[in-house]
């Protein structure tokens, strides 16, 4: 009897620790996902930013046309 309860304790210690691992690693693959999307948001900021600039030219454009203030 006393060996089945080793065996059931070794077994839930072999499952915890297993899990921890594989917890260990999804976190890395989540933080190196994460640094990879961060990079590709800082690489668009220029295009993002020309954009706007083009946006509100072309709002100065739209008020001029229909006669109303600027701002």
């Amino acid at each position: 009897m006393e060996a089945v309860a080793w065996t059931a304790i070794g077994l839930l210690a072999v499952a915890v620790f297993g899990n921890m691992a594989g917890l260990y690693y999804l976190g890395n693959r989540i933080d190196a996902q994460g640094a990879a999307l961060s990079a590709r948001i800082d690489a668009l900021s220029p295009r993002i930013d020309a954009q706007s600039a083009r946006i509100d030219a072309l709002s100065a454009r739209m008020d001029e046309h229909m006669g109303r203030p600027a701002g």
